[in-house]
């Protein structure tokens, strides 16, 4: 992955920020940074816990053979990289392998009724992730799950069926796993849920659809290695771009890609940051879109409307499958001047074509990450690389990139409303 900043439009001076930069990257080398108690992501793709990965692939085989859906139950973090990594890899309709399906991160009766019917005629298996065992979308999907399965095959096996990722020691779920013999998984204490997709949350999924979760951890590694005593390597100077940007009256991040299957990747990188940052009145609100379908909606905004923003896109050279247009007689649709070209040529000229009207035109600042191909070691390079950069650019603004204040709010408001004794 290479970080393009030849559309930026701005003149930045990266060696203004090297001290600062410097001293913020050593605060997370020595876990000495702000919020420092949740920096555990920083060295766990060299120290995570061998024994339990492990499990996780023994587990996975194990789910692979004796189900043919698995039911991820979570929210936020605790889903966001799993489904990402998925779709990024599998594409959106993969033919083969254990259905991926993802509840608990709704409160809507239509979605959350309609999965359950569904999965009245599949052999589905459980993995329920909540490091409290309290979080209420995901709590009342477990619950609604735990007895569509006891009413399917009996208590036995369905406790058989159900795989918790949580504390390793408290919590509601943790203590609901002790007593039913669940088979259980570590969110460790020191991991906050949008910085462990690394962890359990994201592995155990990962590999029951499938994907190489050594190549993943080995990616990761990479980008730690590279990148923690290099304060020219592009993850810092990525940072540094935001912090300029927001600096110089721009208000909004857009990430774009181009292909359907990487839409999650973008929802993974608006909670990475937007949770991240969004503090204290600070901050860049991040928002995405999918070219070439957004550029029919929101493509005249970006183009002519109000300049509030910068696109960051993440580009992919080669695509997961492709096709070739085919010719007609009649040519009614006059597109047999494309006949015989691939699908993919033609994302790539609109790809470019977008670029040039965006920023010369336009006058949008452009990013580019171009990625050759994305597989599993590239993933977890990207992984990585986010969660570092993310962290130095939350530290830059002087904020604890680690906790989310602004969240418990509605949750207070919510449970006053439904009557929860204590509010």
């Amino acid at each position: 992955m290479k970080l393009n900043t030849k559309h930026l439009l701005n003149e930045i001076d990266f060696n203004a920020y090297k001290e600062s930069v410097s001293a913020i990257n050593e605060s997370i080398n020595n876990m000495t940074g702000r919020g420092n108690d949740y920096l555990g992501w920083a060295d766990w793709p060299e120290n995570y816990d061998k024994d339990e990965f492990a499990l996780i692939k023994k587990t996975a085989a194990h789910i692979q053979k004796h189900y043919d859906t698995l039911v991820v139950t979570g929210i936020g973090g605790s889903y966001l990289g799993a489904r990402a990594a998925i779709e990024a890899i599998k594409g959106l309709l993969p033919q083969t392998g254990v259905e991926i399906i993802f509840l608990g991160h709704t409160f809507s009766p239509t979605h959350t009724k309609q999965t359950l019917d569904y999965l009245k005629h599949k052999n589905f298996a459980i993995n329920v992730i909540s490091k409290s065992g309290t979080t209420t979308e995901t709590s009342i999907a477990f619950r609604l799950l735990k007895k569509l399965l006891i009413e399917k095959v009996g208590v036995t096996k369905a406790n058989q069926a159900i795989f918790a990722t949580t504390d390793p020691s408290g919590g509601a779920l943790r203590k609901l796993s002790t007593i039913n013999q669940y088979t259980t998984f570590t969110l460790p204490p020191n991991i906050g849920g949008r910085y462990s997709v690394l962890t359990a949350v994201g592995l155990l999924p990962l590999a029951v659809a499938g994907l190489n979760i050594d190549a993943l951890m080995e990616g990761a590694k990479k980008a730690r290695l590279e990148s923690i005593n290099n304060i020219d390597h592009d993850l810092y100077k990525y940072a540094i771009i935001r912090d300029y940007m927001y600096r110089h009256n721009y208000k909004s991040e857009l990430y774009v890609v181009y292909e359907p299957q990487f839409a999650m990747f973008n929802e993974w990188l608006k909670q990475l940051y937007g949770e991240s940052e969004g503090k204290e009145k600070k901050g860049l609100f991040p928002t995405s879109v999918s070219f070439s379908t957004d550029l029919h909606s929101l493509g005249q905004f970006i183009q002519e409307g109000s300049p509030i923003l910068f696109e960051t896109i993440l580009y992919v050279n080669e695509p997961l499958e492709d096709v070739i247009i085919p010719s007609e007689k009649e040519n009614l649709d006059e597109l047999n001047y494309l006949a015989g070209q691939t699908l993919s040529h033609v994302n790539r000229q609109a790809f470019l074509g977008t670029l040039s009207a965006h920023v010369n035109e336009g006058k949008v600042p452009n990013i580019i990450f171009e990625i050759e191909k994305l597989d599993e070691k590239t993933l977890g390079y990207m992984f990585y690389f986010f969660m570092r950069s993310c962290a130095i650019s939350a530290y830059l603004l002087d904020i604890n990139p680690f906790n989310q204040p602004g969240v418990e709010v509605y949750k207070k408001n919510m449970f006053a409303l439904l009557g929860k004794p204590g509010y």
